[in-house]
């Protein structure tokens, strides 16, 4: 059966592309109307990435590529060009979607909710009933900082962080509802944090914690020297941090994520809407996460309970994207026990220490200060 791809051309769009060119002898990606560069994109991640002559010479055979927009009824398409691809589908992969962490809800419901719409329209019109496979994601969990946050779970009683929480938790309920009223399976699929040791280069799309390296960087630059008084004892400028010293992120290879997810669709679905956290079995402490920014932007971070009442003009150019905080006071644990039953326990085995970090930050080069402490902490303690 043909399978369908949206956001090939993401983070981790590509990662899922290359797992389903594994299984299936070709993919129709389903690409932004306009781009006109999808090809040379996907034709250049494979590149930079190893892949073979021969395989880089038979991606334009393999890939079919169909311009469509997604916060379009009929994904933009003519009638008879909907209907055609509809019917020529046996698989639906949504991976497409905004993850701006700061953006307004209104905009955020048209590509994460409306596009979702759209997609399971495309679904329900195809004669051979496509299986949607939906990347969702943990953060559907919203604002609950504490204990365990599992699979089935998916209710809005805790408020969210961000825009961008709600939309995909929304795009869920959306799918939930649609499950029902057509009797269709669906696979949600809810990935934690995507990171990547693979070094940053400009022609391929970025991960969460680059972004956020980005962001330091720049706004250290702007402020310049802080002044003394706002300096820490090893002269470099103190940064003040909301976030909880014992707390905890899940971060999960963006290639593990991939594999776990092409197995999970590898299984015949129940009938009705199968959720499943795809996450590290290990999660790391955010004192990690702040050793690492501070070897980004060459700073001393401090971990408040509060934001300051007198930021520097540092903390408070960073303090414009709070999106960079909101996370670093969650204990919360991801339940990943269906995942566990089917492939074990050593599902997410690659360790994600701060060398594995900096890797996927910097081009080349160990860690300033030479080795770092791993930070992970056991699954033993995720379901207490």
């Amino acid at each position: 059966m043909h399978v369908a791809l949206t956001g090939a051309t993401g983070f981790l769009g590509l990662r899922l592309l290359r797992r389903l060119l594994g299984t299936h002898r070709s993919v129709t990606v389903l690409a932004h109307a306009g781009s006109g560069d999808s090809l040379h994109r996907i034709t250049r991640f494979f590149e930079v990435t190893g892949a073979p002559e021969a395989y880089l010479a038979d991606l334009p055979d393999r890939l079919r590529l169909v311009e469509t927009e997604l916060e379009r009824p009929g994904l933009g398409l003519s009638g008879r060009a909907f209907q055609e691809l509809a019917d020529s589908l046996g698989t639906i992969w949504h991976s497409a979607g905004s993850i701006n962490l700061e953006g307004d809800l209104p905009a955020l419901r048209r590509t994460n909710v409306e596009g979702t719409r759209h997609v399971l329209e495309l679904a329900a019109a195809g004669r051979a009933r496509p299986v949607v496979h939906h990347v969702s994601t943990a953060f559907v969990a919203g604002r609950r900082r504490e204990g365990v946050s599992y699979e089935d779970e998916l209710d809005d009683a805790y408020g969210f962080e961000n825009a961008y929480e709600r939309s995909k938790y929304e795009a869920e309920t959306l799918i939930h509802a649609w499950s029902r009223e057509h009797r269709r399976p669906v696979v949600v699929l809810r990935p934690s944090i995507l990171v990547t040791d693979l070094p940053p280069h400009p022609e391929l799309p970025s991960h969460p914690l680059q972004v956020i390296g980005r962001i330091l960087r720049d706004a250290r630059r702007t402020t310049g020297t802080q002044s003394p008084g706002a300096g820490s004892p090893d002269g470099r400028p103190r940064f003040r941090l909301v976030g909880q010293p014992h707390g905890r992120l899940n971060l999960m290879p963006v290639e593990q994520a991939a594999d776990v997810m092409v197995r999970l669709a590898g299984r015949t679905p129940s009938g009705g809407v199968d959720t499943y956290h795809v996450v590290h079995d290990r999660d790391v402490p955010v004192p990690t996460i702040t050793t690492l920014l501070e070897q980004l932007a060459d700073l001393s971070v401090e971990l408040v309970a509060m934001a300051p009442d007198d930021p520097s003009a540092l903390e408070a150019l960073v303090d414009f994207y709070p999106g960079l905080t909101a996370y670093l006071t969650h204990r919360r644990r991801f339940d990943d026990t269906r995942v566990r039953a089917l492939f074990g326990s050593s599902v997410a085995s690659e360790r994600v220490d701060l060398d594995y970090l900096w890797s996927g930050l910097v081009p080349g080069g160990p860690v300033p200060g030479g080795p770092l402490p791993t930070g992970e902490i056991p699954s033993a303690a995720r379901y207490a």
